[in-house]
């Protein structure tokens, strides 16, 4: 079976992003890869913060590799938080924190369209394929649901009347930003490897 590094330590991304890649390709978590760092998100695009962490991986493993940034874009705040997704309540990455911030700036402004944007940098043999996706929707006023984790429970899909924090993770991956951008992964990796 191929093997290819995730450069996350986040279990949910890594289930949500497995689920999305079937049982063909194994996905690693950086701790099952023996690699315990922190590598810094210091730029200001989703592209160019995962291009960092997918480069800082392949220097440290010569192993094909690749890593995601998401952002949560809210059109009344500027597209904030973006980049600063989850830190945007501080270094902690308290993800109620965020919430709380995120409800009281927008405070009753009636334009709650947002969107989760989500970037994934693949190093596969030496080259970078990045990849988007994109899942429009809006921020609502209160929490909703004890599934997924971040913004999910304020946040309600386009053609949806539930939360990302209501659904079940099949149910969140039909429409979710991530299962987008691990989708054209998946597709492209399938054309390289599993016709090759």
């Amino acid at each position: 079976m191929i093997q290819l590094i995730f450069a996350t330590n986040n279990a949910h991304k890594v289930e949500e992003i497995q689920a999305a890649i079937g049982s063909k390709i194994e996905v690693i978590s950086l701790k099952q890869a023996g690699i315990d760092i922190d590598i810094p998100e210091p730029h200001d695009t989703l592209e160019a913060n995962a291009t960092e962490k997918s480069r800082t991986i392949l220097q440290l493993t010569g192993l094909n590799c690749f890593s995601e940034d998401t952002g949560l874009e809210v059109d009344a705040l500027g597209g904030e938080p973006g980049v600063k997704s989850a830190r945007y309540a501080g270094e902690d990455k308290a993800f109620d924190n965020n919430i709380d911030k995120l409800l009281s700036k927008l405070g009753n402004n009636p334009d709650r369209r947002a969107r989760f944007r989500t970037v994934i940098s693949l190093l596969w043999e030496g080259r970078e394929y990045l990849f988007e996706g994109i899942c429009e929707g809006a921020i609502i006023g209160e929490r909703r649901g004890n599934g997924g984790f971040g913004y999910d429970p304020v946040f309600v899909p386009a053609g949806s009347t539930l939360t990302f924090g209501e659904m079940s993770l099949e149910e969140k991956g039909k429409l979710s930003h991530r299962k987008k951008a691990a989708d054209k992964l998946v597709s492209f990796l399938q054309d390289k490897v599993l016709h090759a």
